[in-house]
């Protein structure tokens, strides 16, 4: 079977092919001067299990290398999710070899600069250890067969054929005929509006990234607060994000409650670096020196990353031939950092289910549910995002129990285990 993420398709040895499919800006897609470049990593994922139990996969991506473009930031693999899913991928020793386990250090600061949370991993603590998206997507698609990911393929529609199979059509004019499409192609998923008529709502709240290069030598006083992995100040309906990459970068998240085009609304042009830093400057008056670091230190320009969701619960009725992972089916803001664990262990859960299955529909029927309910419990993330950047400033018992977030994520290992 194949996977489509990307779209993503797989082929049995037998029956027929399956796609995972690649994102595409859809028709219905907000024109805002901001950039989407994150992939989630659920369709390759699928493809390497799928391709570990002898089911023959392609991937279709709309890049045309694998470092193509940056991938963004850092992601956080939960011992519950996306590592069961490297392990089923037998990859999880690979990963580990890459990951920062320092980088699960989390320090909560008021916009004042006190310090709220201080949490320090031991140097033993693999619950949930920091990875570049880059770093993870290169490890997914170097365990691949060569050829399998088909690069440069843009997909533009998915429509299902009389005979029950769907027909990909890509920007190149290519198309293909599947059994089952996967769709993994991310919040603007073309494959999701075969089985569902729900879109990405805009969360009210935006991302203005900044980013530091070499930062212990040319950013010191951002290389300190941030430390080895992250930290977070909020109060006011604002924030500021800080994350620690590898080789010494550093990622900032400028956080507002604005218009989707707020820097057009307010006459600015995006591209006028110094015009928006006075505008978050101006914004953000008040709050302690050391935090505007932030906002006034980085190198390049900013890059607005407004936040949308799928109101949870999403379901479908089960639909032949179609099926959805990650963004597609569950779109989540980044708080609580479930969306590429989710998105991984889904991959993972359908490969397996494709595998053990006597049909592809049997495989989807006993897939979806599960991944659905999942995803419903943990809900769209919009909540979290409103507690964490209300109004008022937060206070110690606002924050997350960090150590106990990492003893949920054990237990949660040995349950799905079991």
């Amino acid at each position: 079977m194949k996977p489509v993420p990307q779209a993503v398709s797989a082929r049995r040895p037998a029956p027929a092919p399956t796609r995972p499919a690649e994102e595409a800006p859809h028709d219905h897609q907000p024109r805002a001067p901001y950039r989407r470049h994150r992939r989630r990593p659920g369709g390759l994922t699928c493809a390497r299990v799928l391709q570990r139990h002898g089911i023959d996969v392609t991937v279709y991506d709309r890049d045309a290398s694998v470092a193509a473009r940056n991938q963004g930031g850092t992601l956080d693999l939960h011992a519950d999710s996306g590592q069961i899913a490297l392990r089923e991928a037998g990859l999880l020793d690979e990963f580990h070899a890459l990951a920062r386990p320092e980088g699960q250090a989390n320090r909560v600061l008021t916009r004042h600069g006190e310090v709220l949370v201080d949490y320090r991993p031991t140097a033993d603590e693999d619950a949930a250890p920091e990875i570049d998206r880059g770093q993870l997507r290169s490890l997914l698609v170097d365990s691949l067969i060569p050829g399998t990911v088909r690069w440069g393929h843009t997909l533009v529609s998915a429509a299902a054929n009389p005979d029950g199979s769907h027909r990909l059509t890509f920007e190149t004019g290519a198309t293909a005929d599947v059994d089952l499409v996967i769709g993994a192609d991310g919040a603007w998923s073309r494959v999701r509006p075969l089985v569902s008529d729900a879109v990405p709502v805009y969360t009210g709240i935006t991302f203005v990234e900044a980013h530091f290069d070499n930062a212990d030598t040319d950013h010191p006083e951002v290389a300190e607060l941030v430390g080895d992995g992250s930290v977070l100040a909020s109060g006011d309906n604002k924030g500021l994000v800080g994350q620690r990459n590898s080789d010494q970068h550093v990622r900032a998240y400028i956080v507002i409650r604005n218009g989707l085009d707020w820097p057009r609304a307010a006459g600015l042009d995006p591209s006028d670096t110094e015009a928006v830093r006075a505008a978050l400057l101006t914004a953000f008056a008040g709050w302690d020196e050391r935090l505007l670091t932030l906002i006034t230190d980085n190198d390049g320009p900013y890059i607005n990353r407004p936040l949308f969701a799928i109101p949870a619960p999403h379901t479908w009725p089960h639909t032949p031939g179609v099926t959805l992972l990650g963004d597609a089916a569950h779109l989540m803001t980044p708080f609580g950092g479930h969306g590429a664990n989710f998105a991984m262990l889904d991959g993972c859960e359908l490969a397996l289910a494709l595998a053990r299955h006597a049909t592809v529909d049997e495989a989807v029927t006993a897939y979806e549910p599960t991944m659905q309910a999942r995803a419903a419990e943990t809900g769209d993330g919009v909540a979290v995002l409103d507690r964490v950047f209300g109004p008022g400033d937060r206070g110690r018992a606002d924050l997350p129990d960090f150590a106990q977030a990492k003893e949920e994520y054990r237990r949660g290992a040995a349950a799905y285990q079991n």
